[in-house]
């Protein structure tokens, strides 16, 4: 099975949170061949780390190995490059979706999830609205709890 994990999904793997054990579940059960990151989850995944040092949900010690442990797993991943036609597509989303609450970056996720329509079996995320709107593209998506 191939896959694609957004950050909120993502991130359920490298901190325990709920949602983390049905993820964890998915993994040791399906024979996972490929990992889909869009490349834009690399940043979106050490802001969330900060931002849960800041909200005094973890240790700056903890941030630091959790980022350490996702740097060491990127060869486990397929990063999607954030080219100038998923950007364009980002863009043209928004204007299709913006009055629903879709924004920038969930905006480049969803462009990089339409993008790989062909080579992914489901879409993870644990994201309400980029969830539905991955369903209102006619993608296969699965939203572990949140």
């Amino acid at each position: 099975m191939k896959i694609f994990l957004d950050t909120s999904s993502l991130f359920k793997l490298y901190h325990e949170e709920e949602g983390t054990k049905e993820l964890e579940l998915l993994f040791s059960q399906s024979k996972i061949t490929h990992i889909y990151l869009s490349e834009l989850t690399k940043i979106e995944f050490s802001s969330t780390i900060w931002k849960r040092v800041r909200t005094r949900d973890i240790s700056d010690k903890q941030a630091e190995i959790t980022l350490s442990f996702f740097e060491k797993d990127f060869a486990k991943y397929i990063f999607i490059t954030t080219n100038s036609l998923i950007l364009e597509q980002a863009r043209n989303l928004l204007r299709k979706y913006g009055k629903e609450g879709l924004r920038t970056l969930d905006s480049i996720q969803l462009s990089t999830c339409i993008a790989l329509t062909k080579e992914v079996d489901v879409f993870f995320t644990a994201d309400k609205l980029l969830q539905n709107l991955i369903e209102k593209e006619g993608l296969q998506t699965k939203m572990p709890k949140s």
